[in-house]
């Protein structure tokens, strides 16, 4: 999918809200545990009940990892669903990869060509030729970890390097890449005062944002800060939707909490 055609769903639908799919066997509701694959089977649920309300799924690659080929497969049903019944949805691999080149191109043919998502997650600190073998995809999209939400990233990420803080080298640095107009930026939703400084240099580019919802972020500020002229950014959310409950009415009260979010972002769109 093309950075347009991302931009045209996110006018239509007047949402720029990403479901993240973190299926945890322990949280689901437990009458899917008799399912012959609950992992799609919530999947598809959250899906039906939600995909008129966002514009991208996010799918945590370790949550389907953990159990083995039958996390795999499960994941490999739910692209595939996504990919034939709503092929105007954008996908996101958030699989956190980065390698050394001929490693790295193995991870993007895996996510780009065998299972048809339309980004992946990767690492920096490797650098360039890391991350070049992703940006070699053609109308696909990598999205570089810049300044995550977690605890920890205050242990490297805002050190200052030569007098800048060090995701500001990774994002000035970044952009002078092969195929860098294909790059896409993760900015955690608790940074949000500095996505100011961020939109300094890559003023134009995606910022995916995840923290909104369970982690305390503040979608107004996240806003206020991170938008540009064509929104320009995707907001995840994960927890706070997809384990609104445990009955067997959960797909209805995921979409309700999808819902929330969508009409305050539609809100913000018509201001």
């Amino acid at each position: 999918m093309t950075t347009q055609q991302l931009i045209t769903q996110i006018k239509k639908k007047q949402s720029f809200l990403c479901i993240g799919l973190d299926v945890d066997l322990n949280k689901i509701p437990q009458h899917l545990l008799k399912e012959e694959d609950p992992i799609f089977a919530f999947n598809k649920a959250i899906i039906d009940a939600t995909h008129q309300l966002c514009v991208a799924y996010k799918p945590n690659t370790a949550f389907y990892e953990a159990y083995g080929i039958k996390g795999w497969q499960a994941l490999e049903k739910t692209i595939h669903y996504l990919i034939e019944n709503h092929p105007e949805i954008y996908t996101i691999a958030d699989a956190k990869r980065g390698d050394i080149g001929n490693t790295s191109s193995m991870y993007a043919k895996a996510f780009f060509e065998d299972l048809g998502f339309d980004s992946v997650t990767v690492a920096p600190y490797m650098g360039k030729d890391s991350v070049e073998p992703f940006l070699a995809f053609k109308d696909k999209h990598t999205i570089l970890l810049a300044l995550t939400s977690n605890e920890g990233a205050f242990d490297f990420q805002t050190k200052q390097v030569e007098g800048t803080e060090l995701y500001k080298q990774v994002l000035k640095t970044s952009k002078t890449w092969n195929n860098s107009e294909n790059l896409m930026y993760v900015v955690g939703a608790t940074k949000a005062e500095y996505l100011a400084d961020i939109r300094q240099i890559i003023p134009d580019s995606f910022l995916l944002v995840p923290g909104v919802g369970a982690q305390g972020g503040n979608l107004q500020e996240v806003c206020k800060y991170g938008m540009n002229s064509n929104v320009g950014l995707l907001i995840n959310s994960s927890r706070g939707i997809i384990y609104a409950s445990q009955d067997e009415n959960f797909a209805q009260a995921a979409a309700a909490k999808a819902e929330e979010l969508q009409l305050q972002m539609r809100e913000i769109l018509e201001h």
